[in-house]
């Protein structure tokens, strides 16, 4: 997989302005497809809690985008930190997850790191700064034990949403 199939799969990193940030996003999912060792990831489903045909992909591209909508009509958000933090807030789950066969299932990391820590460390090693690393770490239960930033806080919202959304459907 290539920097170009990242910005194929999540059109919205274009919205983010800072270059370091932009690539940083890239590099983070790459670097998460890698150690994760997936050859294509637009079929990874969002959730193992639930039964749902949503992917990854577009979990991802929907919180991004509500995100967005929410931060257009709350003022004071750094958008490039929102959008950001929306496209890497699960990327950890190409660690917790591994595909077996057929299946996409939890994987042996899995089974001892949950995606918001193994999301953060990759955000760190590909060069984020804190506090998108920060929205990772924290937009799920994690984060009940940290002081969320004003991003986080909104990522974390949108991604229960979504979650509920998808569970109410099923």
């Amino acid at each position: 997989m290539k920097k170009r199939d990242i910005y194929k799969l999540l059109p919205e990193i274009k919205w983010i302005k800072d270059k370091k940030i932009r690539e940083g996003v890239a590099d983070t999912w790459l670097l998460a497809v890698k150690k994760g060792g997936w050859k294509k990831i637009d079929r990874i489903p969002f959730t193992l809690l639930i039964k749902t045909k949503k992917t990854l992909i577009e979990h991802t591209r929907c919180i991004t985008r509500m995100a967005v909508a929410v931060a257009t009509v709350q003022k004071g958000f750094n958008f490039d930190v929102v959008v950001a933090g929306g496209l890497v807030h699960d990327v950890g789950k190409l660690l917790e997850y591994e595909k077996r066969g057929n299946k996409v299932v939890k994987s042996k990391y899995g089974e001892r790191i949950r995606h918001p820590v193994a999301g953060y460390a990759l955000a760190l090693e590909a060069g984020l700064p804190l506090e998108i690393a920060h929205i990772i770490a924290a937009h799920s239960s994690e984060g009940e034990k940290v002081r969320r930033s004003r991003e986080a806080i909104l990522i974390n919202h949108c991604d229960f949403i979504d979650f509920d959304i998808a569970k109410a459907d099923n």
